[in-house]
């Protein structure tokens, strides 16, 4: 039958494999901070990064945090337009949205209008006094319902402080919804 040894060596193997699963799925879980890599998709467009604090479970609530880079904003800011798919089926809050520079919480511009078109798939940000000075942003949408598992392209247009008020592409963010 079964020795001690083949017992011990079983046993062995199978924690092997339930400790690699583990950490395989963590590992995974953590990585849904990064745009990751994009290998279908609009050539033309840069991609942002982003990060969603609970993981972007399908159906579940989230956080967003959409980053815009500095380099991004030369001319500053007055409006930011948040364009996403036809098909996301997700739900904002828009009495939880923030735009907060260098991603601190206590360090959030005041805004003036917060609109959500769910017709025409946008989500319009005005912030109440211009960003003359561009820094690093970070668009945090908070109480997020996300929509089925799938991949979701959320286009950035700012529309600048300086020159004239025409928006600006500024690129988009590649969002993964996980089962």
């Amino acid at each position: 039958m079964f020795n001690s040894k083949s017992l011990f060596k079983s046993l062995l193997i199978t924690l092997t494999l339930a400790g690699a699963t583990v950490t395989g799925v963590h590992t995974i879980a953590k990585a849904q901070g990064t745009p990751g890599l994009v290998i279908f998709g609009n050539r033309d467009v840069d991609i942002l990064n982003y990060y969603l604090d609970f993981g972007g479970v399908a159906e579940g609530r989230d956080r967003y945090r959409l980053r815009i880079p500095q380099k991004k904003l030369p001319n500053g800011a007055t409006r930011f337009v948040i364009s996403y798919p036809d098909y996301f089926d997700g739900k904002f809050n828009t009495d939880k949205i923030e735009v907060r520079v260098n991603g601190k919480k206590d360090n959030s511009l005041p805004l003036k209008n917060v609109v959500w078109d769910e017709k025409n798939h946008l989500i319009q940000i005005d912030l109440a006094q211009p960003l003359l000075n561009p820094k690093k942003l970070e668009l945090v949408f908070s109480n997020v319902k996300n929509p089925d598992v799938g991949t979701y392209y959320f286009y950035a247009k700012v529309f600048p402080a300086v020159n004239a008020p025409v928006p600006q592409q500024v690129g988009a963010w590649v969002i993964s919804i996980n089962p």
